[in-house]
């Protein structure tokens, strides 16, 4: 066991892309409640629940208070000084900070905090027997997060705007790996308040008050 918490430790890295303005929720989706801590902490606990030590959060709307809110979570900081622009700006700019010693790198998204650990556990098991473009799927639909060998690493930082990590994927199509999970949280968006109220009921039972 210690010596496959030591290889996923040095080996696998994560983006939480985290840049946006959340505008469709109407309030500010990262530092939203979500049970007893907000929805960004929610889902760098989860990834730190699959050993992911190396954790690179990328910010732009309100950086600072981000920031500040992690400010003891021990995770490294990218800055996206366009916040409107598209995700592929933001892949690029957290994985200049990633360590260059990792050779996996999963990328999750902030308004995904329901992903269980054991999910993170199995795309990375998949990625150990060799898989390259790993994806989780419920009931036929895929979802997030994503975890993409660093063979790519060149590919990613010059993603289609347009297109992003779907052009990706889509030109390296015989390689990628549909991971079929229990968990329906990886094909749950939160883009709008109504979809963060009815996650959080389902989640945790109750409804989160409102912002």
């Amino acid at each position: 066991m210690t010596l496959w918490l030591t290889f996923v430790v040095e080996d696998v890295a994560a983006i939480l892309l985290s840049a946006g303005r959340s505008r469709r929720m109407g309030a500010f989706k990262p530092l939203l409640p979500f049970g007893d801590r907000t929805v960004i902490e929610c889902c760098i606990d989860n990834l730190r629940g699959a050993e992911i030590d190396d954790i690179v959060v990328v910010m732009g709307h309100r950086a600072e208070d981000i920031r500040e809110q992690l400010k003891n979570s021990q995770v490294r900081f990218a800055v996206n000084p366009a916040p409107d622009s598209e995700m592929s700006a933001s892949i690029a700019l957290g994985l200049k900070q990633v360590n260059g010693h990792a050779r996996a790198l999963l990328l999750a998204l902030v308004d995904h905090p329901a992903v269980p650990s054991e999910v993170i556990r199995i795309l990375i098991e998949e990625w150990k027997r060799g898989a390259t473009l790993v994806q989780p799927e419920h009931a036929g639909c895929g979802g997030h997060p994503v975890l993409i060998d660093m063979a790519y690493r060149n590919e990613l930082l010059v993603l289609d705007p347009t297109q992003g990590l779907r052009a990706l994927f889509a030109a390296h199509r015989e390689k990628v790996r549909r991971v079929p999970v229990e968990s329906p949280y990886v094909a749950r968006d939160m883009d709008t308040w109504e979809d963060y109220r009815r996650l959080h009921r389902d989640v945790f039972g109750i409804t989160p008050a409102p912002a």
